[in-house]
């Protein structure tokens, strides 16, 4: 009877370790699906705060990393847990739908006016209004993203602060890309771009182009996250992506966002508490 219980204290020890085991595998394996922006992405702000994320909660978050307008169509069809762009007016139209939570501001940058640095029609200074007119003027060529994303969202309403919303020149060419194409588009054809500064930085191919505009007010650029709605997509990781809008609010995350820093050069600015 002695050997019977002590094999049955085995099996119950054994089976106790193996329920750990799958327990650890599983939280291991926990992950969450963002969808987010380019200019995250391409900033290489992901690569440095996302492991931190990690090490915090031990949670994994796979990045689509798309224009904000597809980024909110995903998640509007269930297809992310959470979402991290950057173009108020949309974000607010989506959470009015009921497709979020609640939105919080995590941090901000700016967007600037890239260019040839001979800068041949004048664009150079603190006015992107006056410098797209002068574009337009000289129907040089000016690569616009076109994909619905922020950027292209805030150059559109540039363009119609210039008072050209429906005449933006002859050399205005939409591309249907992200950002980086779009860079490596307007440096090869010699042209102008609108582009976030997180991007610019991280951005390699510069061949000619420069920061041409720079400092207007209009040029503010806020992110936003929040949670998708678990009420209209109950598969959604509710509980996991509230995780990380927790953490990237809270003054661990945005110290980390602080600490992100290209050439020395810190890319964005965290304002969660503003």
């Amino acid at each position: 009877m002695a050997v019977d219980l002590t094999r049955r204290g085995r099996m119950l020890a054994r089976s106790a370790c193996l329920a750990m085991v799958v327990a650890v595998t599983g939280a291991m394996g926990q992950s969450i699906t963002m969808a987010s922006t380019t200019s995250t992405e391409q900033s290489g702000l992901f690569g440095h705060l996302l492991p931190e994320f990690k090490r915090a909660s031990g949670l994994d978050v796979k990045v689509v990393a798309v224009g904000t307008g597809q980024a909110i169509d995903m998640a509007r069809r269930g297809d992310a847990d959470v979402l991290f762009v950057h173009d108020l007016v949309a974000e607010e139209k989506f959470l009015a739908e009921g497709g979020g939570v609640k939105r919080f501001a995590v941090m901000y940058n700016d967007f600037v006016l890239v260019g040839p640095k001979a800068d041949q029609v004048g664009t150079r200074g603190q006015d992107i209004a006056a410098a797209l007119r002068k574009i337009a003027a000289a129907g040089v060529p000016f690569i616009s993203r076109g994909d619905k994303s922020g950027t292209h969202a805030a150059e559109l309403r540039y363009w119609t602060q210039a008072g050209l919303g429906g005449n933006k020149g002859a050399g205005y060419r939409e591309c249907g890309c992200g950002m980086g194409p779009a860079l490596n588009i307007a440096s090869s054809a010699g042209g102008y771009a609108l582009t976030d500064r997180g991007t610019w930085l991280n951005f390699k191919n510069r061949g000619d182009l420069a920061v041409l505009v720079e400092g207007d007010t209009r040029l503010f650029n806020q992110y936003g996250v929040m949670v998708v709605n678990p009420a209209k997509h109950p598969h959604l990781k509710a509980a996991d992506a509230q995780k990380f809008v927790d953490w990237v609010v809270s003054p661990a995350g945005q110290a980390v966002i602080a600490g992100y820093k290209i050439g020395g050069e810190q890319v964005f600015f965290p304002n969660a508490a503003k």
